[in-house]
């Protein structure tokens, strides 16, 4: 009996180290480090029987294009994720929610072109959610900003956006993110800061707004920057227009050395004469806002005028051939009655001259040639 036990017990021994080391085929496992890696497998899905000890999960390179609430269940001890460059198009509601330790949430290089209500969110508070290049439809962002503003990333202390080709920030995205400390925009398309875009990251620290399109920082963006008080700030790499409208950017910037860290590198793009001068050595003057003439807004001033001289032209003879197309039968008609009358008046010169030169036709002889 005694034997019978002691078998069942090892028995029992055996099959729980067999389940704590298992781990599927396509991956790699290391219990010691709490890791699995599916790196480049092909992976059409999450694999099942990912071991429960894991807390850190590496699913990079692989072809998963849905993830849904059955993807990671039986994985609550999973801290680190990481989705980068797996072709995601679709995340569904409750995609994440049977992990319940998660902190670093990585889907970067994505193609997520669907987010439905609660696809994001998470019953642990989430400090790091990487989305850069992973936004792929117009839609995701108005998804994305309405997740962001469920309350459900209120701990959120990094956020990367980079390269989503974002063009404009809806306004109090980022309301809710009151203990963000890193906010990375970089390598998008915006080109303005409205009026409660950067609205509750007063605690901000880092602000990447480089490699985007702004040719200039106006006072609506100016406020904006200066709301989130000490906040370091990158924006190298847009191509800024040193003209009149920049007057004010290159004052602010004379003025927050401590903030802008790559301040010494803001160089001119336009106009052509100005390009690569380092804006933080201009003045008004420079910018052509004083002085003799009113510089770059003169030339803009005037090459207005012309294109609305052209315009007017243009309309006038639109109005001219629009006149003549409704009258063409009455100019048909003139040109008729014109040119008939022009040949009867031929036709009478014609025979004058024919009579003038007949002699038989002439007036007779006078009694003094007789």
């Amino acid at each position: 009996m005694l034997g019978a036990v002691q078998s069942a017990i090892l028995c029992a021994l055996v099959c729980a180290s067999s389940a704590r080391a298992a781990c599927p085929a396509p991956c790699e496992c290391s219990e010691a480090a709490q890791t699995v890696k599916c790196v480049s497998k092909d992976l059409r899905e999450i694999p099942a029987g990912i071991p429960g000890y894991t807390r850190n999960l590496f699913i990079l390179g692989n072809q998963i294009t849905r993830i849904g609430p059955e993807s990671f269940k039986g994985l609550e001890n999973v801290t680190n994720l990481s989705l980068s460059n797996n072709r995601i198009a679709q995340l569904e509601s409750g995609a994440f929610g049977g992990l319940h330790s998660l902190r670093s949430l990585d889907l970067s290089g994505n193609e997520l072109r669907e987010l439905q209500p609660g696809a994001l969110t998470v019953p642990a508070p989430l400090r790091d959610l990487n989305l850069s290049q992973a936004l792929h439809s117009r839609s995701a962002l108005p998804a994305l900003a309405w997740a962001l503003r469920g309350g459900v990333f209120g701990g959120l202390a990094q956020l990367d956006l980079s390269a989503n080709g974002l063009v404009l920030l809806p306004s109090a995205m980022f309301l809710p993110l009151g203990a963000l400390r890193r906010l990375l925009l970089a390598n998008n398309s915006l080109v303005a800061l409205q009026n409660g875009s950067l609205l509750g990251l007063e605690r901000l620290a880092w602000l990447d707004l480089s490699l985007n399109g702004f040719r200039t920082f106006r006072k609506e963006a100016l406020g904006e920057l200066d709301r989130l008080g000490g906040a370091r700030l990158l924006l190298g790499g847009n191509p800024l227009a040193c003209v009149c409208g920049a007057e004010d950017f290159a004052d602010w910037l004379n003025g927050s050395y401590a903030r802008v860290a790559d301040g010494d590198r803001l160089v001119c793009a336009s106009p052509p004469e100005m390009h690569n001068t380092t804006l933080r050595t201009l003045g008004g003057r420079d910018l052509g806002c004083h002085g003799d003439g009113a510089g770059e807004g003169a030339e803009l001033a005037l090459q207005t005028s012309y294109a609305f001289l052209g315009v007017v032209l243009g309309l006038v003879g639109v109005v001219f051939l629009c006149v003549l197309y409704l009258n063409r039968t009455g100019i048909k008609k003139w040109v008729t009655d014109l040119r008939e009358a022009c040949r009867d008046v031929l036709e009478g010169y014609h025979y004058r001259y024919e009579i003038d030169s007949d002699p038989r036709l002439g007036p007779p002889p006078s009694s003094a040639h007789l």
